[in-house]
């Protein structure tokens, strides 16, 4: 995923630059992505026997979705296909491979090794975040322009990012999340060029801004890429242990002849199923909930912008989205800040 977040940036610069850029990045990247995937493809044949069949259907759908990749590098090289179908594409793909990870935690009984598993998803879809927002800010900063339609992507990217980071600081072993926290928060320069992005037009300066974008954003992707290997080291050192563990008493357990030990073999997917139903449907009610609340209060910041300071929707949008920017922190916090002084302090228009 790591090789296919770096093939979709370099492929935005490209088409965006009308060719003009990262030919050369363009082709290695595929390059480091197909030798990634023999080496995925030789796994998955090692795992054929013992995988389940909810897993190999989310395995089959991801390999669907690579086996597009030669037609879309050939629309890419002959620069047949938007900036913006690329990306999409390149997302699906790994959206398709991230899907695998939360169907091999549900067979997993060890709360370590769940735990471990649970951090690793967590910070990937974090990553991933920081990965669209890389491609769709190389896709602004190399045309010159954002659009509210690819300014408000790249918000809710950035928005994005939190959530997910501290689901793993909160199960990542200690030594993951200092690494984390030493060495892969966004700079000031990746927040200042996110300020322009999200509140004003970039200048036209032939890609060079796009090109200190991407390469900044490379540059902490790598950083994360080495938390996301400890990761990834953690987990298969915590199931090697269980496995070194169990091994004794599972052997004992294939010769107890009870019936106790096969109903639960059986009962255990279906009540697993269930649980893991209602936290996904109410993990989506609480998610709704908190969008809908979240959007009110930045409708009502808005509105109070606009009622106060006599300005357009969108420059308020704009006005809250560069406070949040220079504050460091999400636009609803800035809105619910704005909406605690009004209530204190009633305003009376354009005071």
């Amino acid at each position: 995923m790591h090789m296919l977040q770096c093939e979709r940036g370099a492929s935005n610069i490209y088409l965006c630059s009308g060719g003009l850029l990262y030919t050369a990045e363009c082709r290695a990247g595929g390059a480091l992505v197909d030798e990634r995937l023999a080496l995925f493809y030789a796994s998955l044949e090692r795992a054929r026997a013992v995988a389940g069949s909810a897993l190999c259907w989310r395995i089959a759908r991801a390999v669907d979705e690579l086996a597009q990749l030669p037609a879309l590098r050939a629309q890419i090289g002959r620069r047949q296909i938007a900036a913006e179908a690329a990306t999409e594409q390149f997302s699906r793909v790994i959206r398709h491979l991230l899907n695998i990870a939360p169907q091999l935690n549900d067979s997993i009984d060890d709360p370590p090794v769940a735990g471990r598993m649970v951090a690793l998803y967590s910070f990937m879809q974090g990553k991933e975040l920081v990965g669209q927002e890389r491609a769709l800010g190389a896709l602004g900063f190399t045309r010159g322009e954002f659009s509210d339609s690819l300014r408000q992507q790249l918000v809710d990217r950035i928005d994005g990012q939190q959530p997910c980071f501290d689901s793993f600081q909160a199960l990542g072993s200690p030594a993951t999340v200092q690494l984390f926290r030493t060495q892969c928060h966004a700079g000031l320069d990746i927040e200042q060029l996110r300020r322009i992005a999200c509140t004003r037009q970039p200048a036209a300066d032939g890609g060079e801004t796009a090109l200190r974008w991407f390469g900044l954003q490379t540059q902490r992707l790598e950083q994360l890429r080495e938390v996301e290997e400890q990761l990834i080291d953690d987990l298969l050192d915590a199931t090697d242990a269980l496995l070194a563990d169990d091994a004794p008493g599972w052997q004992a357990g294939e010769e107890d002849d009870s019936v106790t030990p096969r109903l639960d073999k059986q009962l255990l997917p279906l009540v697993r199923q269930q649980a893991y139903e209602l936290q996904q449907l109410s993990s989506q009610l609480a998610s709704l909930k908190d969008a809908l609340e979240e959007r009110k209060l930045i409708e009502k910041a808005k509105s109070l912008l606009m009622t106060h300071q006599g300005m357009q929707e969108e420059q308020a949008w704009q006005t809250l989205r560069k406070m949040a920017m220079d504050k460091n922190q999400r636009m609803v916090e800035i809105a619910r800040a704005l909406l605690m002084v009004k209530a204190i302090w009633p305003l009376t228009p354009k005071e």
